[in-house]
């Protein structure tokens, strides 16, 4: 494919290059990042972060491609395939950023992005080709496989703009690394080894190591490769570079290079301690003509450790008991070393991007702003980094996000994950296995699901702990991909569980013990910390949980659980639009226990109440930015109103007026930044009216996950202007030149709550579809939107017609039950019969007005 055939979303040039670091890997596999010039950074594919780790062997030298270019009848000329150095940064050749600072280098570099396609285009005026690199791994829509897929594709496509033909040839150089993680380094690293295969269609360079112990997490192995010479190219490597001291390796190897764009053999010195591998493809571009080279870098390691408390986040190499502490990765299972993976990826690897750009494609060109489509499909990154992990039988875990080191917040924590809609709408498989975990694994048989699960699944119920907003928002969760899937027999399985997570409330000192519909009791949160007594926040996760089991309960034939969930939601919703509304939004009513005797035990961290009768890191009278997020998920399930709708809007707006802040210039922060100067943001929480002396520990900090939350809020409610702003505002700090785009932090980086973005999606299209009644539905609006439901995708057109609207659904990845299509405050259209849309199918009608 040639550039045009890549869509861009977002561009990027001079100093917003700086940040950019775009992971390329599959779900679970593990990343290596292009940056914004076109090297490659953050090398994360053993099974942990390695935030600015970039692997070295030889001093200042760390692996880079680089290009050979001679014009006929002209000398040649050799450069580094990247960008310039950032002057303004660089400090010495100190760490990471020191890396390959003495190489030529073009002079000017941009770049473009579609997640997960990444583009950086270099130029020269002394270098006889234009040069674009293009990033990417395979990602489509409900094929969580094909999407997880250990292999960073990178292709340098050579344009010649001239009148003489120019031979050229692009070299990759990699340290073999195995063993070095960014952590502490493994021994036996003296025994790493670099072989040459050529097989199967491909060759290139398999590093391995013979040092390192079978078990250790750091041990495993890569390949760089290339197809075999064809066409007239020339493929020529090197094992190992020469080991003078000094500098002279390099400079070894540029001479050689530099020379033809062809590798002389090099013997391993026995003191290199890795040796560095090169790899370099030789062939002509015609004038006028554009030709291209494509490595596949491959990875494997699959010794996972458990992430619990009795570990502390990854195992060390010795000392770990394999038989309980080791996990495994999913993409190890399919794929026997590195070799392989090249060996059986490339074969497919046209038609995997023919379907990944396929759907980049449909998602970028729909009618929406620039920033809810970047905030969703950036965000999408984070499914792909080490945040997130699959084990062996294929479930999905998540962190709460990455350290530079390990994971930030381990157990796929229910009260971060409930945020995120990305995964049940594009691999909805991966999101019924987390409710299997949830429901099946973590909840015990009194209904107490632990909101942190450790494993193996052996283990998950062993942290012990309930948070309310987790528990609530895991039942609302069940029923939204139940929805989306029609899986009976899933929810028919789980159901006794559900049904249990909802009456765990009404236990003597629990969040309902009187049984009223109003949370009052100790409710760990989000916050991390526990409030007292009746709140927005988890009483609207409350409301939404009864609202979905009743509906739930009702399919199921449990009408006598129904009723009860629907008597509660009935007295709840009206207690709250009564007592905790305050004219402008919803506050917190503080009722400290009488002692804590009446908590129960597993209900309760400690967060802020060492003495519960006076606790503190409360949120009282506060405007907290995400009081109405069970209201949000509520919207996304298609649950209807559980306040009043008039309040709802109310609310909507205070918090744009009270907690959005133009500027952070003048704002105090007792916490995290995570804006500054005249950067805009929603604050978690404004005082307008009081404030508790010492209110819950993140009040005075900005996190775009609950931006988010709020900002599809006001989207909902036809606050537009509104709801996008707050959007604008979180990508206006992700630009590249402070921040990554591709790296949205609270606790750690590639935070999941982030992915809440994907919401917007369905918040400006009117979203909904329902397996079960095999119903999809749209807003009302003119133009072309991209739908997703977790099993298929698509585009839908929608113009004006007489009488109606005329629709153009198009299905493009899956397959689609549907028997009714319906227009929000327009009407329905009844198909002639259900039917099944595949890809590549189109249904065209007119959906005429009531």
């Amino acid at each position: 494919m040639n550039t045009n055939t890549w869509p861009v979303l977002r561009k990027y040039s001079a100093t917003h290059l700086r940040r950019i670091a775009l992971p390329v890997g599959g779900i679970g596999t593990g990343t290596v990042s292009l940056a914004g010039n076109g090297g490659l950074r953050d090398w994360e594919i053993m099974n942990r972060p390695a935030k600015g780790f970039v692997p070295s062997c030889h001093p200042r030298v760390g692996p880079f491609f680089a290009l050979y270019a001679r014009r006929a009848g002209a000398a040649a000329v050799t450069r580094a395939l990247e960008g310039p150095v950032d002057e303004e940064t660089y400090e010495g050749s100190v760490g990471a950023r020191g890396l390959n600072h003495g190489l030529p280098r073009f002079r000017h570099a941009s770049f473009a992005a579609a997640y997960p396609l990444g583009q950086v285009f270099l130029a020269d005026p002394d270098v006889p080709l234009r040069v674009t690199i293009q990033a990417f791994n395979p990602l489509i829509p409900g094929d969580a496989d094909a999407s997880s897929l250990p292999v960073a594709v990178l292709r340098f496509q050579l344009r010649n703009p001239g009148r003489r033909k120019v031979s050229a040839a692009v070299c990759g150089s990699l340290p073999n690394f195995i063993g070095q993680d960014g952590g502490p380094i493994a021994a036996g690293l003296d025994r790493n080894v670099n072989a040459w295969r050529h097989a199967g269609g491909r060759c290139g360079i398999y590093m391995s190591s013979r040092g390192l112990e079978p078990d250790c997490e750091q041990n495993g192995t890569i390949a760089l490769t290339v197809p075999a010479p064809a066409g007239g190219a020339q493929v020529t490597h090197r094992l190992a570079w020469r080991d003078r001291g000094w500098g002279s390796a390099l400079l070894d190897f540029w001479d050689d290079f530099s020379a033809d764009g062809r590798l002389d053999a090099c013997p391993r010195a026995p003191d290199a301690q890795t040796a560095m591998g090169s790899l370099a493809v030789k062939l002509d571009v015609p004038p006028g003509a554009t030709r291209q080279v494509t490595f596949l870098l491959t990875w494997h390691f699959p010794n996972r450790y458990v992430w619990q408390h009795k570990v502390k986040v990854y195992a060390p190499c010795r000392g770990v008991d394999r038989r309980v502490d080791w996990l495994g990765n999913h993409y190890t299972t399919v794929f026997k070393d590195a070799w392989d993976a090249a060996r059986r990826i490339a074969p497919r690897l046209a038609d995997l991007e023919r379907q990944t750009v396929g759907f980049v494609t449909a998602f970028c060109r729909q009618d929406l702003p620039i920033e809810v489509k970047e905030a969703a499909l950036f965000n999408l990154s984070t499914l792909r980094t080490q945040t997130c992990f699959r084990t062996p039988d294929g479930l999905l875990y998540g962190f709460e996000g990455c350290g530079d080191h390990g994971g930030s917040c381990l157990g796929s924590c229910t009260h971060v994950w409930n945020y995120e809609q990305t995964v049940p709408f594009l691999f909805g498989g991966l999101a019924r296995g987390m409710r299997e975990i949830e429901f099946g694994h973590a909840t015990d048989k009194r209904g107490l699901m632990s909101f942190r699960v450790y494993l193996p699944l052996a283990r998950a119920r062993e942290f012990g702990k309930a948070a309310a907003d987790g528990q609530m928002g895991a039942i609302m969760k069940m029923y939204r991909d139940w929805q989306l899937s029609g899986d009976d027999e899933l929810l028919r399985r789980l159901w006794p569980k559900v049904r249990k997570a909802v009456e765990f409330c009404w236990i003597p000192g629990g969040w309902d013990a009187d049984r009223d519909g109003v949370m009052e009791g100790c409710q760990h949160n989000t916050m991390d910390v526990e409030y007292f007594g009746p709140n927005p926040q988890m009483q609207g996760w409350y409301l939404g949980a009864l609202r979905a089991a009743e509906a739930m309960a009702r399919h199921v034939g449990d009408a006598d659980f129904a009723a009860e969930c629907n008597r509660l939601f009935a007295h709840g919703r009206a207690w709250m639009d009564q007592n905790l509304f305050n004219g402008e939004y919803y506050e917190h009513q503080v009722r400290p226990p009488a002692d804590k005797n009446a908590v129960a035990a597993c209900l309760s961290l400690g967060g802020g109440a060492k003495d519960v009768t006076k606790p503190d890191y409360q949120l009282g009278a506060g405007c907290l930015v995400d009081q109405l997020i069970g209201q949000l998920l509520a919207h996304v399930c298609g649950l209807g109103y559980l306040h009043a709708p008039a309040k709802v809007r109310r609310t909507l707006r205070s918090i744009y007026k009270y907690n959005r802040r133009p500027s952070m210039r003048a704002h105090f922060n007792c916490m995290r930044s995570y804006a500054l100067g005249d950067e805009a943001a929603l604050l978690m929480a404004a005082y307008p009216r009081r404030r508790p002396e010492n209110p819950f520990p993140y009040f005075t900090e900005v996190m775009t996950g609950f931006e988010y939350a709020a900002a599809i809020g006001m989207l909902y409610e036809g606050q537009l202007r509104e709801g996008l702003q707050c959007i604008r505002d979180v990508r206006a700090r992700y630009t590249g030149r402070k921040r990554n785009p591709f790296d949205e932090a609270e606790c750690g980086h590639h935070y999941a709550r982030a992915m809440a973005a994907w919401a917007a999606l369905l918040a400006l299209s009117g979203l909904h579809y329902s397996a079960v009644e095999q119903t999809l539905t749209f807003g009302l609006w003119s133009g072309r939107r991209f739908w997703s439901t977790g099993y298929a995708w698509g585009e839908c057109r929608q113009l004006p017609a007489r009488n109606g609207r005329r629709i153009r659904l198009q299905v493009q990845g899956g397959a689609l039950p549907l028997r009714i299509l319906r227009l929000r405050q327009c009407g329905a259209t009844c198909l002639p019969k259900a039917r099944v849309l595949h890809a590549g199918q189109t249904l065209a009608l007119v959906v005429r007005k009531k």
